[in-house]
C-alpha cells in the first residue's frame, strides 16, 4: 500500500503536486492503472487509479473512499516542551503520530530550553510519519503556546501534568487513572521539570498530577511513553 498525503484533495480524479508525481512516476514507477491511496488527514482513505501517468502532473481517479478510516475511539492532546536538540523533539512527533495521537502542543514552560520550532519543519516530520505508518488523520500541530495559556484552554476530557517534584501533593501512575474512550490531554514538560508554581497552577485548574514510572525519563521519552500508555489502555 503506497498512501500520499493531499489534503486538498477533490473528486472524482486528482493531479498530484509535481513533487509527489515525480515520486510516483519516477522513483516508485507506477503507471497507468496502478493503484495507489491518498489521504486527505482528516480521516478519509481514498483507493485511487492512475488514469495519467505525466511525471510533473500526475492524474489519478477515486476508485473508493473509506470514511473515518482507522479512527481512533479517543482524543490525545499531548503538550510537550520542545527539547534543546531539535531532533529529539522531532522524534517524539514521529513516534506518537505512529503510535496515534489527535494534536500536539509545542509548550513554552518556565525552565524551557527551547522557545522556538519551525513549524513548517516539524509538519513534515509528523507528514512523513503519516504516510510511512499509513495513517488517514493528520495530527493538528498547534504554535508556540505558553503554559499558562494552555491550562487555561478549555478541553472537553480529563487532564494531567507528570512531573518529578515529590514535594508537591500526590502523584499516580497515568496508566491507573484513564480509562478506554476517555479524551486526554498530558503536559510533559523539559529537562527541567515544570516549575513549582507551574505544577500548583495546573493543579488548581483541574489537571491531576501523574508519573509515568519509576525510571527518569527524557521529555521526548516521557511524552513517547505517556503516548503509548494511553494506546495500550484503548486496546484492552
Amino acid at each position: 500500500m503506497q498512501l500520499f498525503y493531499a489534503p486538498e484533495f477533490s473528486i472524482p480524479c486528482y493531479t498530484l503536486p509535481e513533487e509527489e508525481s515525480k515520486h510516483c512516476v519516477r522513483v516508485l514507477r507506477m503507471g497507468v492503472g496502478d493503484e495507489l491511496h491518498i489521504t486527505d488527514g482528516r480521516g478519509t482513505m481514498h483507493r485511487c487509479k492512475i488514469i495519467d501517468d505525466n511525471a510533473k502532473r500526475c492524474v489519478v481517479e477515486v476508485v473508493e473512499s473509506i470514511e473515518e478510516y482507522e479512527k481512533l475511539p479517543y482524543t490525545l492532546s499531548m503538550a510537550v516542551a520542545p527539547t534543546k536538540n531539535i531532533d529529539r523533539f522531532e522524534w517524539f512527533l514521529e513516534k506518537a503520530t505512529e503510535i496515534g495521537v489527535s494534536e500536539i502542543y509545542p509548550l513554552e514552560s518556565a525552565h524551557s530550553e527551547r522557545r522556538q520550532i519551525k513549524p513548517e519543519r516539524e509538519e513534515k516530520v509528523i507528514t512523513a510519519a503519516v504516510k510511512q505508518s499509513l495513517k488517514a488523520y493528520h495530527p493538528t500541530l498547534h504554535p508556540m503556546t505558553t503554559f499558562k495559556a494552555l491550562v487555561q484552554q478549555p478541553f472537553d476530557g480529563k487532564r494531567y501534568i507528570a512531573h518529578c517534584n515529590s514535594s508537591i501533593g500526590e502523584r499516580h501512575y497515568l496508566g491507573s487513572l484513564i480509562k478506554k474512550g476517555e479524551n486526554v490531554q498530558i503536559l510533559i514538560g523539559p529537562e527541567g521539570d515544570f516549575s513549582p508554581e507551574e505544577i500548583t497552577f495546573a493543579l488548581q485548574n483541574g489537571f491531576k498530577a501523574i508519573s509515568l514510572g519509576n525510571q527518569r525519563l527524557r521529555t521526548e521519552t516521557a511524552a513517547t511513553v505517556a503516548t503509548v500508555i494511553v494506546s495500550t489502555i484503548n486496546m484492552l
